[in-house]
């Protein structure tokens, strides 16, 4: 049986980025290794308000994430109303699920 080596002080931030992104990662995951920026994020979630047919939304490292599909395939977002006073709440709730969503790899 192959056990997984300890980790030394000579671990590398590279060596913890691959073990992290070793499984399926989430949004959140790649925005701390680094590999999605903030920004992109605020203008994935931009995108859909401005236009929630607008589909995928490709970052520049390769991922994507499907905004439509995410509010679609989750019944709480019919409950919320997108515009006026509410709207910063539902861009809140956005993100939330958002990071917690499962992008696409490149």
């Amino acid at each position: 049986m192959a056990c997984r080596p300890e980790r030394t002080a000579k671990s590398t931030a590279g060596d913890d980025q691959r073990d992290m992104l070793a499984g399926p990662s989430t949004l959140a995951d790649l925005r701390k290794a680094g590999i999605v920026t903030s920004q992109e994020i605020v203008a994935a979630i931009d995108l859909y308000l401005r236009d929630p047919e607008a589909g995928p939304y490709r970052f520049a490292s390769g991922y994507s994430i499907d905004i439509p599909a995410l509010v679609n395939a989750t019944p709480a977002f019919g409950a919320v109303d997108r515009s006026g006073p509410q709207e910063k709440a539902f861009r809140t709730v956005l993100a939330a699920a958002a990071m917690s969503a499962y992008p696409t790899a490149p």
